[in-house]
């Protein structure tokens, strides 16, 4: 059963993202004092009271936008509604009522669906008189709510949850996976996921930073629930403007909570530095990560796969394990390839491997070099490993002492063991702990349970 869906519509600059910020109890849409910030379908799926239902944020009806985005951003406002159970109309309490308010009433009069005229920017019950006017707009009394302040909030929640569609909404299915695509501008992120989508999710354009927050996309696959995020573009950061900068990090904090990250790369282009960072930043957390290379169609001929599956390994030497799919994301060409890519990693990153396999990979490694030492110092002996936990797969090492362990081996242990075991694709985590030789003396056993 799809969820119930209430839209958050109004002319712009009256707080409709500071109020599904509020709503959701979490900074989901970028919120900036200039109009016209919010252009895509910004959502979050909503409890409250055992009734789920999303919750969709919407660009300004009447937006004058600066990168002539308008008719996108009127077609996004048009779908939202369009699949609309329940609208909150939002309007500015302070700034009264407005002509352009009049348009969005009219609009919402051809509805089918309950709508509730929200007065925002309402701190004190000895404000709410201010909001009467609202009322001839022709949706019932205003509720009064501060997005701010979180005045009126549990009010309007209770109001919501008592609409018929909206209490019949029962828990989503838990997706499979969420998988963040990041990149940098105009590399095709928001046409990829309009294609896993099947329909016109997020605004594609050619001008660059059309996309601003980054957006939870449900799709389905065979029965499965999947999350596909889509973020804004990475740009230098010298160029950044203060959006820019809110985009940038919401990017970042997309690839912390992904499950998988996608860097989608411009087949077009040369590899840049804006590549290298986000790919460096994925390391960084340790999230399995897909190479696409989109575009594939126009570099084809100029470019063969080998030849460039050469090229990026000199560029991004560093993520070599990384498996690549070359795909066409306005065509759909391989992008069912590269969803399958992204849950073989998914499910790489979740294994878990016996402790006797592992310690007979750590034999056949320490066969084939022994750790190497800090020089001037004694010889590192590695006693057995174990695994510790998975996404990401991590390994600890029990050893004489830790703080020989030189950089360089650490790496080598990586390779050899990604080679061996079921991590082919996916980061490790290799931890290494004291732990006394067999027979040796050292430490006591309450020092030793306290290392681990």
């Amino acid at each position: 059963m799809a969820l119930p869906t209430v839209a958050i519509v109004g002319r712009p600059n009256v707080g409709k993202s500071s109020l599904l910020n509020a709503l959701a109890g979490a900074r989901i849409s970028i919120v900036d004092p200039r109009a016209g910030v919010t252009r895509d379908r910004v959502s979050v799926v909503m409890e409250h009271d055992e009734r789920y239902f999303e919750l969709v944020d919407t660009g300004g009806v009447g937006i004058i936008d600066d990168q002539q985005l308008e008719s996108h951003v009127e077609a996004q406002i048009a779908l939202a509604l369009g699949r609309a159970d329940a609208v909150l109309f939002v309007v500015d309490a302070r700034d009264g009522l407005t002509p352009l308010d009049q348009r969005v009433a009219e609009l919402l009069r051809r509805l089918a669906v309950p709508v509730l005229t929200v007065a925002n920017k309402v701190d004190h019950v000895r404000h709410e008189p201010e909001a009467a006017e609202f009322a001839r707009l022709g949706h019932g009394p205003a509720l009064c709510v501060s997005a701010l302040h979180g005045y009126g909030r549990a009010a309007l929640l209770e109001r919501l949850g008592g609409l018929p569609a909206i209490a019949a909404g029962e828990a989503p299915l838990d997706p499979v996976m969420k998988l963040a695509i990041v990149g940098k501008r105009n590399a095709g992120k928001s046409t990829l996921v309009n294609a896993l989508a099947g329909e016109e999710r997020v605004i594609v354009s050619e001008t660059p930073g059309t996309t601003r927050d980054a957006i939870d996309v449900r799709f389905e696959r065979q029965g499965k629930m999947f999350i596909a995020i889509d973020t804004a573009g990475v740009r230098k950061r010298r160029r950044m403007s203060d959006i820019d900068f809110y985009s940038h990090a919401r990017a970042l904090r997309s690839i912390r909570r992904a499950d998988v990250v996608m860097l989608l790369i411009d087949a077009t282009v040369p590899i840049g530095d804006v590549d290298s960072q986000l790919a460096a930043a994925i390391v960084e957390e340790q999230k399995p990560l897909v190479l696409a290379i989109n575009k594939w169609d126009l570099a084809h001929g100029r470019a063969e796969a080998q030849d460039y599956n050469a090229y990026l390994t000199h560029k991004l030497p560093f993520v070599d394990y990384a498996p690549l799919v070359l795909l066409t994301a306005k065509t759909g060409k391989n992008v069912d390839a590269a969803v399958d890519t992204a849950l073989s990693l998914h499910k790489q990153s979740r294994t878990r491997v016996s402790t006797g396999k592992l310690n007979a990979a750590l034999e056949s490694v320490l066969a084939l070099r022994g750790p190497s030492a800090k020089h001037g110092t004694r010889p590192v002996k590695i006693y057995y490993a174990t695994q510790a936990a998975v996404a990401p797969p991590t390994i600890v090492f029990f050893c004489n002492d830790p703080r020989l362990v030189t950089d360089n081996y650490r790496r080598f242990m990586e390779n050899r063991l990604r080679e061996i075991l079921p991590f082919q694709e996916t980061p490790l985590r290799l931890l290494f702990r004291a732990r006394r030789a067999p027979g040796g003396g050292g430490q006591s056993r309450d020092r030793q349970r306290a290392m681990l």
